[in-house]
């Protein structure tokens, strides 16, 4: 069965980051996303030389075609395919679509349904909007990347999955879906400003509101869920590997307690801020007794809110995620499966990355580009 958005029609313009998530995103939920790649420059430097290639993750799930957009007829292209398209989405600087003749008042003018979904690091408007930055910088200014990692130790980056995906590409992705439902009452398209700076705060919600309660410090490490309390942390174990442990609610703290065999009753003022790094030491020296896979027998499946700590390598052979086909493997290469699930849609991905350009013509005849204007774009190097 099809996914959700089977019958969807999407144009990717292919950059960086969170617009080929969310691009990923859509094409694994079944729509039909075409990525417009920029025609290949000889002899061009490449900083990343997995773009193009199997392990191009982001781009899988969808064709792609490769055009000049520095040529006029490219331009007409765009607009031609843009007339039978239901969502645009781009994550260029402010600016940069319009130079191109592209921005949403003559995409809209094309087709006024036309979904225009637009992300950028600081948004479409502000001080800092046409300011280079990348996800850290967006992090540090919504306030989240102050909060994460040691007390003693400067701010830690999380990967980039905090900015670029998390509050960029699912924001872009979420704001796509919900433009699409308004434009079924009101028959009209409109444009969609995702920022990740906004993004990334929004994810930040649940924090902001501790803060404003008086329950949050803005000391990092010194928080409920920042590692700070000694039942919600990762610790060290006998063989170098790591495990987490998150017994927050009394009865899972409890169980803890109980088969680590503390009985130590320090330990019993669970929610006493003033004793949590006397008992993070203890606590950190009763884990390191027993490895990895000790602890998992003792702990994992029970109600103490345990898990392994995985790298990628051993994380798709986990028995939980194999049983629930939690990772698949594309043209040999690993990677995370759609998600979410649904009870009768079936998200999948249908087909490795592309190389730019590979299906530009084949998407031209399917987008009913007649074979005459086809070959007269070949002839002049458009596509």
């Amino acid at each position: 069965m099809a996914g959700p958005l089977a019958g969807l029609r999407v144009i990717e313009m292919v950059g960086l980051g969170p617009c080929p998530f969310a691009a990923m995103m859509l094409a694994d939920m079944g729509a039909e996303v075409i990525r417009i790649d920029r025609k290949a420059v000889p002899g061009a430097a490449n900083p990343f030389p997995m773009l193009g290639t199997k392990f191009d993750v982001m781009a899988r799930g969808r064709r792609s075609l490769a055009l000049d957009l520095k040529q006029p007829e490219a331009r007409e292209l765009m607009l031609d395919l843009v007339a039978q398209a239901d969502v645009l989405i781009e994550g260029f600087r402010p600016g940069v679509m319009e130079r191109l003749g592209l921005g949403p008042q003559p995409c809209q003018e094309r087709n006024p349904k036309l979904v225009y979904g637009r992300i950028t690091g600081w948004g479409q408007t502000g001080p800092l909007a046409k300011a280079a930055g990348h996800d850290i910088n967006y992090l540090a200014l919504s306030g989240m990347l102050q909060a994460m990692g040691r007390a003693d130790t400067p701010p830690a980056p999380p990967l980039n999955l905090v900015g670029d995906f998390g509050g960029g590409a699912m924001m872009l992705a979420f704001g796509v879906v919900c433009a699409l439902l308004e434009a079924r009452t009101s028959g009209k398209g409109q444009v969609i400003d995702a920022a990740m700076v906004e993004g990334s705060a929004l994810l930040g919600a649940m924090i902001y509101g501790f803060r404003a309660f008086g329950s949050w410090s803005d000391q990092r490490a010194a928080n409920l869920l920042d590692g700070g309390a000694h039942f919600y942390d990762t610790y060290a174990c006998a063989d170098g590997k790591f495990v987490s442990i998150g017994a927050i609610e009394p009865q899972f703290y409890a169980l803890l307690l109980r088969l680590c065999d503390i009985s130590d009753p320090a330990f019993d003022a669970q929610m006493d801020v003033t004793q949590w790094p006397t008992l993070k030491q203890k606590i950190a020296a009763i884990f390191l007794r027993k490895t990895q896979q000790e602890w998992c027998l003792l702990m994992e499946g029970s109600e103490v809110c345990f898990a392994p700590v995985l790298d990628m390598a051993t994380a798709p052979l986990h028995p939980h995620n194999q049983a629930r086909g939690s990772f698949i493997e594309v043209a040999g290469v690993s990677q995370p499966a759609p998600a979410p699930r649904f009870s009768r849609s079936t998200p999948e991905v249908s087909a490795p990355p592309a190389t730019p350009g590979q299906h530009s013509e084949a998407i031209l005849k399917d987008w009913q580009i007649a074979p005459e204007r086809i070959a007269a774009l070949l002839a002049k190097q458009v596509i």
